[in-house]
């Protein structure tokens, strides 16, 4: 994994800790503000997360020869380890940031997991 500049830019070498989080829209916003929201504000009150390493947002295309998976946008946030993750969370920024999920996301039907990732190219 290589960054092009700014904050996690260099080589990510090896074994990683990420915090993968597969977000399901409200069923009152339409994808474009789903999309801006998640892309906007919340991409910013995420990218103040201390210790983050990397943050990704996939969303989802539409593309007329596959079915549409049914989630809106999956996210991946890297750490080095679980005891920064945590910290992070406790934090007042991400406390902020998880808070704010609930502005745009379908809780009760978005879901997370920690995943161990292994860097091979």
């Amino acid at each position: 994994m290589r960054g092009s500049g700014g904050r996690g830019a260099g080589t990510i070498e090896g074994r990683v800790l990420k915090f993968m989080v597969v977000l399901f829209r409200r069923p009152d916003l339409s994808r474009e503000q789903f999309q801006e929201i998640l892309r906007g504000e919340h991409g910013t009150l995420a990218g103040r997360l201390p210790g983050l390493r990397r943050y990704v947002q996939n969303h989802v295309e539409p593309d007329p020869k596959r079915q549409h998976p049914g989630w809106d946008a999956v996210i991946e946030l890297y750490w080095d380890d679980w005891p920064t993750m945590e910290a992070a969370w406790a934090s007042p920024e991400g406390k902020l940031a998880t808070d704010h999920l609930a502005e745009f996301a379908d809780l009760s039907r978005s879901t997370w997991a920690v995943v161990r990732a292994e860097v091979r190219l």
